[in-house]
């Protein structure tokens, strides 16, 4: 009886069989479902009916792009900072290099002169104590024995303690070389970093103004973005039309006009110099006289005026008193965002020149366009 039952129960199907195997017909079933199915699934999406995330707006846009530029400029300070840092270590480890050069040769000079002073006490029957310290295997004694020596008076202890100081002086040089290539290496390194990131942050920024279509981007440069790539021709558009926001000449009247109202000369050439680099681009990292960042057209402006400011905003901040927002002359730094990412040439009328980001070159602009933090009058 047992028999019989089990004979008519369906075979058990190895889990696997029902995704592989099964029947010829069922396999075909299967697959025809399956086509069925993607079908639905195409139609559905060339219908507008599927789930596929809706294209940003070219506000949506507009606001991100914004906020991409304000991190790249971010990175671009920290790429200033570290960049000006690892060129003072480069400079200060070449100085330390030919310093221990020669104090080496000093040393070298000196060893010559030991050196013959025992050969002759050698001929003579014999080395004064106060040279053998030179032959020591321990350069600790013998620097130890050196400096009592120097005590006692005699010609060769002398010779031996003015030895001992200059190989004591090139040890040191040789340390403080060491440790200023460790923090040139160390800044190199951030320098690396800093630049990955800006160059992610722009290229990003392209990507979405990439999506926009030529009027998109024009109506974008209109209202005081000029996140376009067309913005240096924008910027030209402007010139002709007198929009604070653009670009103008920069030996007309208003120049002048800004230079004569300058704290002081100084500051009013600073602000001809300003008026000049109008219409130049922006590349991060630059310091002129053919394109600029934001800290590198203020510095170069200040340059002119005889000043030297630091290189990043974070530094230029502290270059001189503070100024109230409403006592601000022609000349002053005017300084945006909680974290003193971005600074401009403040020339009067509530106005500045500054070089904004890439695609948007050397402009005017009024200082209520981006979160005003602090200003700065150079001294």
């Amino acid at each position: 009886m047992t028999a019989t039952v089990a004979s008519h129960r369906k075979p058990r199907q190895h889990p696997l069989a029902a995704l592989t195997g099964g029947s010829r017909s069922a396999r075909t079933a299967r697959t025809a479902a399956t086509l069925a199915l993607a079908g639905a699934v195409t139609a559905a999406g060339l219908d507008g009916t599927g789930q596929a995330a809706p294209q940003p707006t070219p506000a949506q846009v507009k606001d991100r792009v914004d906020a991409l530029y304000q991190e790249a400029e971010v990175a671009t300070q920290s790429y200033n900072g570290a960049k000006e840092a690892a060129e003072k270590a480069r400079e200060e480890l070449s100085r330390l290099q030919d310093e221990a050069a020669r104090r080496t040769d000093e040393l070298n000079a000196a060893r010559g002169e030991l050196g013959t002073m025992a050969a002759s006490q050698y001929r003579a029957g014999g080395i004064d104590p106060t040279v053998r310290l030179l032959l020591s295997a321990d350069p600790q004694r013998y620097l130890d024995g050196a400096a009592v020596l120097q005590r006692t008076g005699s010609h060769q202890a002398t010779a031996v303690a003015g030895y001992a100081r200059r190989l004591g002086s090139v040890r040191q040089i040789q340390r403080r070389a060491e440790d200023t290539a460790e923090r040139l290496a160390d800044t190199e390194a951030a320098l690396k970093k800093h630049r990955v990131t800006v160059v992610h942050k722009l290229g990003a920024a392209e990507q979405l103004l990439s999506r926009l279509t030529a009027e998109q981007r024009q109506r974008m440069a209109g209202r005081g973005g000029a996140h376009a790539h067309g913005g240096a021709g924008q910027g030209r558009a402007d010139r002709g039309t007198g929009h604070g926001d653009g670009l103008r000449a920069g030996t007309g009247p208003e120049a002048a006009a800004a230079a004569a109202r300058a704290a002081d000369p100084r500051a009013a050439r600073a602000v001809a110099f300003a008026y000049a680099a109008l219409g130049k681009p922006y590349v991060w990292g630059a310091t002129g006289p053919s394109a600029f960042d934001c800290s590198g057209l203020t510095q170069a402006a200040w340059k002119a005026g005889g000043v030297a400011l630091p290189r990043t905003t974070y530094t230029q901040i502290s270059s001189g008193p503070r100024v109230d927002r409403s006592q601000l002359a022609p000349g002053d730094l005017v300084f945006f965002y909680s974290g003193i990412s971005h600074v401009g040439l403040y020339v009067g009328d509530g106005k500045m020149i500054h070089a904004p980001h890439p695609g948007a070159p050397v402009r005017i602009a009024p200082i209520d366009q981006m979160p005003f933090a602090a200003a700065t009058r150079p001294a």
